[in-house]
């Protein structure tokens, strides 16, 4: 039985990543800050759903403080370390950008050390489709060049994206990086625009729709997402003997290192997304147009033609099917 160590565990995807972990046989041991950027008892549910299985465990703390961190990887000794906990939130970085400098640069910088110290045999780690920003060719490739982040949160996540290359050429440690398109699902968060909606849409409120609705999304159902991170967990990158590196794929000359992109491969018009919202819950949102916002872009749109390569599975789940499953777990949750 696999050992593998999830900072972010109580987290949205953290929290369906160790439950799918979970159902495929492995040994997880959860890591959270229970930060109060959105609502904290909803990640101490998350947290309680998994202690139900013998095979969890987790520990509250905060990735800034190595050495709790640290003792508390070498105490469970994991094979694998996938490293999601960060200060998420394209827009909460205009406001407090120095949150994400702590988290997301010294906070992962830690995780990289730690994980050479204690010789896990694969660290992988949580990007964003923001690495992108003002690149305009799409669909999006892992070899495009991303060079212009228009904000702090898709800046510190590059700067992970940098440092950890330089770290696994360094010290020879396996690291595939994805980059995440659009996530939702049950058990999201409340910032996200599909918890916004619902929430407001339920309460007779009015929807903020940026850029009057003329924007795509990559939209990526949560299931197919963590079960894109399970197999990458078994691909486990090796530096090329040579140099050599097959066409279309994005590991590193010089290290064992690859970025990946996790998303469905389609855009998706944000006003379709409002229609079929309004379609689930049998409710006309009342829509405020505004201009666009700082630090946003027109769309997102993902290849991951290398993904179906690495594991044979790529996301497919359509935007449809997965607004109702959210649909049906938010009525319940908030019954």
């Amino acid at each position: 039985m696999k050992r593998i160590f999830i900072t972010g565990s109580a987290g949205f995807i953290g929290f369906h990543l160790a439950r799918e972990m979970l159902n495929h046989g492995f040994i997880v041991q959860g890591f959270d800050g229970y930060t109060d950027y959105y609502d904290v008892q909803l990640k101490y549910d998350r947290n309680d759903i998994l202690l139900k299985n013998k095979n969890f465990n987790s520990t509250e703390g905060m990735l800034e403080d190595k050495e709790n961190l640290l003792s508390e990887v070498k105490k469970f000794n994991p094979d694998i370390i996938v490293h999601l906990a960060a200060q998420a939130g394209v827009r909460y970085s205009l406001e407090n950008p120095r949150a994400y400098i702590d988290s997301n640069i010294i906070g992962s910088f830690n995780v990289m050390e730690i994980a050479s110290e204690c010789n896990v045999s694969h660290l992988l780690m949580a990007s964003t489709s923001s690495v992108y920003g003002a690149n305009e060719d799409m669909p999006f490739n892992e070899t495009d060049k991303a060079d212009s982040q228009l904000t702090i949160y898709a800046a510190t996540k590059k700067a992970n994206e940098s440092m950890a290359h330089a770290h696994s050429h360094l010290w020879n440690l396996p690291v595939t990086v994805f980059r995440f398109f659009t996530v939702y699902g049950p058990w999201g968060r409340p910032d996200l625009a599909l918890f916004k909606f619902v929430r407001a849409m339920t309460k007779g409120e009015r929807i903020d729709i940026y850029n009057n609705g003329e924007m795509y999304r990559d939209f990526t159902y949560i299931d197919d997402l963590v079960k894109s991170i399970r197999l990458l967990t078994e691909q486990a990158p090796e530096r090329p003997k040579d140099k050599e590196v097959k066409e279309g794929d994005s590991l590193s000359p010089v290290a064992p290192f690859r970025i990946v992109n996790i998303g469905n491969s389609d855009k998706v018009k944000l006003l379709d997304f409002v229609d079929a919202i309004e379609d689930e819950l049998g409710i006309k949102a009342d829509r405020n147009y505004m201009e666009m916002q700082k630090g946003d872009v027109l769309a997102t749109w993902s290849d991951t033609s290398l993904l179906k390569k690495l594991i044979n599975y790529s996301p497919d789940t359509n935007y449809k099917t997965g607004i109702s499953n959210f649909v049906k777990w938010y009525k319940e949750y908030y019954d």
